[in-house]
């Protein structure tokens, strides 16, 4: 018997309008409804799991997050392989969804962009264990990710 937790189960959020979010979670994310209801919805990467994010509505006078208050920073979505980031990194750009940063963690590299609500959200590619470069100081996290994002292609005009 362990005392350690297997891994993180799921997130829930509070959104103003739920189509808005499970519209943008599932066509931007790529996430499958697995439950939906008047004023929740329950979605998964993996669906072999019964959810890994679930949403409710609050309405659309609902205040927005604060970075001034104690509460959730982002949520992280982790890539199989970093030409699944760079397609899902595409995708955002296509479809104008706001990135805030992309972050060069070393053993990873984080795209982090807002959803319809401004909750912030992290999606990433990390290194297999084995790839790591470890450094006293910094541990993984030191040394520079050994692949860039490309911009998408512009549209070329005829």
């Amino acid at each position: 018997m362990s005392l350690t937790p297997m891994h993180l189960g799921h997130v829930v959020m509070r959104v103003r309008e739920l189509e808005r979010s499970v519209d943008f979670y599932t066509r931007i994310m790529g996430l499958t409804i697995m439950v939906k209801s008047e004023r929740s919805c329950f979605m998964s990467a993996n669906t072999d799991k019964s959810h890994e994010l679930a949403i409710f509505e609050l309405g659309p006078e609902a205040p927005g997050p604060d970075q001034s208050r104690v509460g959730q920073a982002h949520m992280a979505w982790q890539m199989k392989s970093f030409e699944d980031l760079q397609e899902l990194y595409n995708r955002l750009r296509e479809n104008e969804i706001t990135i805030k940063h992309i972050a060069d963690h070393g053993l990873s590299l984080g795209v982090y962009l807002l959803d319809p609500d401004d909750n912030e959200i992290e999606i990433y590619y990390e290194l297999p264990r084995s790839e790591w470069q470890w450094s006293e100081r910094s541990g993984p996290f030191g040394g520079s990710f050994p692949l860039k994002l490309e911009e998408p292609l512009e549209a070329v005009a005829d």
